[in-house]
């Protein structure tokens, strides 16, 4: 797993019939994703905020600066029967998005985002992303605060398409209560069903023939921020930006079971 890195993300809210004709080309030029295969992979993100949302606000408010703190998994069969996380600090200055990661088993993940952990036995970078993860949580005196939940279908870049990566996430749900990453609690979609995320990220700049397959689709560049959006709609706070107004309006959730 990388722990560090420095990139540029675009994102776009299209529709899954679009999608396909673009995975289509895309295969083309791009492998899929060496963990997800063609079928994908499910990903499920507990984000740690103020009691103030003070890093929703700062995403809404378009701040140059922003950082914020998630813990990530990615169950298989059982939600239940996850053992490891990555704990990520997600940090935008200006168009570059850094990352920084460590990956623990859940318990201490969720030691270390709750305030606590012992760093004995972590190599020094990790030791490092740990004590900022720390500071920032005693800084802002991070919570718990929203589950979100998708399907992704990712492609990664090879030889001269090296650090090249473009996914698509389906099924976009969220909650705000069981507060949890192995609860098997109901989510909220944040999208209809026949709409998809995708994000093209790039390490340097977007290869040329991906800009011009992005504009032969129609694909239009999109604020996007599925925490900020699962905050909004749950909370019915009217601020989602134009690239999610579309879908303001409530969206059944999914039944029991």
């Amino acid at each position: 797993m990388i722990r560090r890195f420095n990139r540029f993300e675009l994102k776009y809210i299209l529709p899954v019939t679009r999608c396909a004709r673009l995975i289509d080309e895309l295969s083309e030029q791009i492998v899929p994703d060496r963990h997800g295969g063609d079928a994908g992979y499910c990903v499920v993100s507990l984000y740690y905020d103020s009691p103030d949302l003070q890093c929703f606000w700062a995403k809404i408010e378009s701040l140059k600066y922003r950082r914020k703190l998630r813990l990530r998994v990615y169950p298989e069969h059982d939600i239940r029967k996850v053992t490891s996380a990555a704990v990520e600090i997600k940090q935008r200055i200006n168009k570059t998005v850094q990352k920084r990661r460590l990956a623990l088993p859940l318990e201490q993940a969720e030691a270390l985002c709750g305030g606590s952990l012992d760093l004995a036995g972590l190599d020094r970078e990790d030791a490092q992303v740990a004590e900022e993860v720390l500071a920032l949580r005693h800084y802002l005196d991070l919570q718990p605060t929203a589950v979100t939940s998708y399907l992704r279908r990712a492609f990664e870049g090879q030889h001269e398409n090296a650090g090249l990566r473009v996914t698509f996430d389906y099924h976009v749900a969220a909650r705000m209560h069981a507060l949890g990453v192995r609860e098997p609690a109901r989510n909220r979609l944040i999208l209809p069903e026949d709409w998809c995320i995708m994000e093209v990220k790039a390490d340097e700049r977007v290869p040329h023939w991906v800009a011009s397959l992005l504009a032969r689709h129609g694909c239009q560049l999109g604020r996007v921020s599925k925490y900020c959006a699962a905050v909004a709609k749950i909370r019915a706070l009217e601020v989602l930006p134009l690239a999610l107004q579309r879908f303001s309006a409530p969206i059944p959730e999914p039944p029991h079971g």
